[in-house]
């Protein structure tokens, strides 16, 4: 079977790129942008750094903003009817993942009216038109959105969380300048930066993975792991790096898929509103040490790329276990809680396994999970 790869038509990278964006828009014949950006960017100016250059070069746009940072099925309808009635032609979205996933979706639902329930989107949709063109500008280092053929909308009414795949959803330009995520604040910066390795990591080992996305991932994990302490601190070289880690993990991940972290994280985050990035941070050595075992040497050259020393005189139980706690302590050295305890409620349990086990990630997990195996998993950390 032959393996494909699917990325943007274009992407900038660099400070100052968004100064790209007209040439993108005229180039495109594009006339109006509905901008996409959650109501924080907004009130903290960091929307306004793109369209201040949307105004001086005199284009046209449209704000939308009903949008939550796990995106619901409400913000994506609500959106198809603002988009209808802008006469937009286009998007920017401008945010991390919860504005981009919000523009993914309702511009997949504009070409593809049969659509517009939402749920229907989930997994693998027969969608036959690809989305409203969309040009993508992350503020944050972490789910690489702007890459990917995938989007997470929430379901309010049955507490969960759903993965759409499909690379008719992909932006056409992706605009990854790290003066946009200059102001994202310590913890924000460390938990998209942990959702950035999870990504890199969890599609390192996948079952999908193969050797083009294992080079992105390998590469991805190293200037991440060296890259994200810094970031932390806003240092603007950790920044710049940061900017270009999440989005190589993106390219990789994005075609071959993920795990049981990332279907763990979603079950928490439909049910409590938990971070993604922190659910992710949480939940990865754990669930690593799960999986060890089916995953070859790959652990090795994650231990390796983390910058751990000695690994070559390691038997396979101490590179693995040396994996496992680098990553530990990355997530530890950047402030990320380090269980759920202050997160699940014993009752809610069940269901947290139910909806992990049957979400779109589970498949891809280098290791086939039960239930009981994703329950045990959650209570090691409760």
């Amino acid at each position: 079977m032959a393996n494909c790869i699917t990325l943007n038509q274009t992407s900038y990278h660099g400070a100052g790129a968004i100064q790209s964006i007209p040439d993108e828009v005229k180039a495109h014949g594009l006339t109006k942008a509905f901008v996409c950006s959650d109501p924080d960017l907004i009130k903290f100016g960091v929307t306004k750094k793109v369209t201040d250059v949307l105004e001086v070069a005199e284009l046209e746009y449209e704000i939308y903003s009903n949008i939550k940072p796990n995106p619901t099925i409400e913000n994506v309808q609500t959106g198809v009817a603002a988009f209808k009635e802008s006469g937009a032609d286009y998007f920017i979205a401008i945010g991390g993942g919860s504005s981009m996933d919000t523009a993914k979706a309702i511009g997949v639902i504009i070409n593809n009216p049969d659509f517009e329930d939402v749920r229907s989107l989930e997994g693998v949709a027969p969608t036959t038109k690809p989305t409203v063109p969309i040009i993508a500008v992350p503020t944050t280092a972490g789910t690489a959105a702007e890459v990917t053929i995938n989007y997470v909308i929430k379901d309010d009414e049955k507490q969960r969380k759903f993965v759409c795949v499909d690379p008719k959803d992909i932006p056409v330009v992706a605009i990854v300048d790290p003066d946009m995520m200059s102001s994202m604040p310590y913890g924000l910066t460390a938990s998209t930066g942990m959702d950035a390795l999870t990504h890199a990591i969890e599609g390192y080992i996948t079952k999908g993975a193969w050797e083009m996305t294992d080079m992105f991932h390998i590469k991805a994990i190293e200037v991440i792991s060296r890259s994200l302490r810094a970031a932390c601190e806003n240092d603007p070289k950790g920044r710049e790096d940061m900017a270009l880690g999440q989005y190589i993990a993106g390219m990789g991940f994005s075609n071959v898929g993920l795990g049981i972290v990332h279907s763990m994280a979603h079950a928490l985050g439909a049910v409590y509103d938990t971070p993604h990035g922190v659910a992710n941070a949480i939940l990865l050595p754990t669930v690593m040490a799960y999986n060890a075992d089916a995953t070859g040497t790959k652990y090795k050259d994650i231990a390796i790329a983390m910058g751990v020393e000695g690994v070559e005189d390691m038997t396979q139980e101490e590179y693995r276990k040396a994996a496992v706690d680098a990553v530990a302590q990355l997530s530890k050295d950047v402030k990320i809680p380090q269980d759920l305890k202050e997160i699940v409620k014993e009752e809610d349990l069940d269901f947290l396994v139910d909806s992990a086990y049957n979400d779109a990630c589970a498949p891809g997990n280098p290791k086939d999970a039960s239930k009981e195996d994703i329950k045990a998993l959650y209570q090691s950390l409760m």
